[in-house]
Parts: structure tokens; sequence; C-alpha cells
């Protein structure tokens, strides 16, 4: 597996999961183009390309990507979680909040880079899902009904570029091990935790040639959980 000569577009780039994406991105090779809102002082200097921007905003993510130029893979890992109120309790404010980050990120990334992958015919694209929104979870309404949208979004998306030369996949994460997730919950386990590096390995290989007849898959990733 190698993403040697491909230029790999990362958004939400600056978080655990991006990090941990980025580095085995750029161990296969990879020339990695890292997206956030923004990036801390201290960033590696590891010869990727660092862009500000914000990804719910589309013009402006327009406005990204053609400063980019052309890419060969794009990983949307943009998003987030949050626990919530009772379904019937979910304020407007929180429904909005769950899809800005979650859908409405990935979909303008989407935008921005498919017509060129669509016309060079060749590209990759890996969203990122979630196991635990295979179905409804309580207390997790808008969280659960966001990354649903990802997925049958990337469904969606797969049966329309897959004979453009273009993959689109989806891993589905159960919980990731990250400084966050081991604050909120100090008494778990983190070893059963998914590792960044071993889902940002799952990533990069379908974001590989070597996943070139993978389509619209979604990939659980669920460590020793």
């Amino acid at each position: 597996m190698t993403l040697k000569g491909k230029r790999i577009v990362i958004t939400g780039a600056a978080g655990a999961l991006g990090r941990g994406v980025s580095e085995c991105a750029r161990a296969l090779g990879a020339d990695t183009v890292l997206l956030d809102l923004a990036f801390p002082a201290d960033a590696p200097a590891d010869g990727s390309l660092r862009l500000c921007v914000d990804l719910g905003d589309a013009g402006a993510t327009a406005a990204c990507f053609g400063q980019i130029g052309p890419v060969d893979g794009l990983f949307n890992l943009a998003g987030g979680f949050a626990m919530g109120p009772r379904t019937w309790e979910v304020t407007d404010g929180e429904w909005a909040q769950m899809y800005q980050i979650n859908v409405a990120t990935m979909q303008n990334a989407v935008r921005a880079a498919v017509p060129g992958m669509a016309a060079r015919g060749r590209g990759a694209i890996v969203n990122v899902g979630a196991l635990g929104a295979l179905k409804g979870q309580g207390h997790m309404s808008a969280y659960c009904a966001a990354k649903s949208v990802v997925m049958r979004l990337t469904e969606s998306l797969s049966a329309e570029l897959k004979h453009h030369g273009v993959n689109v996949n989806a891993v589905l994460p159960s919980m990731i091990d990250t400084p966050r997730n081991r604050a909120d919950m100090p008494d778990a386990d983190p070893s059963l935790w998914v590792s960044p590096q071993d889902l940002g390995n799952v990533i990069c290989f379908l974001g590989s040639d070597a996943a070139r007849a993978i389509h619209g898959a979604l990939v659980p990733v669920a460590g020793l959980s």
C-alpha cells in the first residue's frame, strides 16, 4: 500500500485523529494538505501545507480548494460529538450544530473537490461515519442523525462517482483513543478503543489504489470494543 505521488487533503487535521491520519499518509508517501479552523503554534514542520478555513462556509471552502489545486484524495475527518437531551427536547440550535460540523463540512469539501476528480477520472474520498450511529442511541439523537446522513451520502456519492474513476467509502469507528475521550471517561479502558494511528491505516488504505475495487463501503473499525 502506498500513497506516493498523491496529494491528499485532510479536513479536521488539527485534532488527534487528524494528526494520526496525516502522519500515516505522509509515511506512505503522500503530499498532505491539512485543513482546519486553526493549528497550534507548535505544529511540526513536516512538509505539510496547512490552511485555516471554516469548512462550514461553502464559499470559503471553494476558495481554499481553488488555492490548493488538483487533489487525488479527500479524507473528511472534520466533525464532532455531543451528548444531548432526550429527542423531543433537542433544540433547533443543537440539531443545527451537529449537522453543521458533521454534514455541512463534508458536503462543502465534496462540492469543492469532486468536479476536478471526476474531470481527471481518478480520486478517492473517505468519510467518517460512526459505528454507534448504525442505530439510534438515547441522548444522542442529533449526533446519530447527522452521522446517518454522512453514511447515506457516502453511498450516494459512490453510486454517482464509481464510473468516473473516483472511489467513495467511509469508516465507522467506535470509541477513538483521544485525550478528550480519556478525560471525559476516566474509568474506561482505552486499550479497548481504536487508536488514531490504526484508524489512519484503514483510511489510508481506502484512499490508496489498493482499494480501487471498493465502492460505497461502510467499514467498521471497532478495535477491541
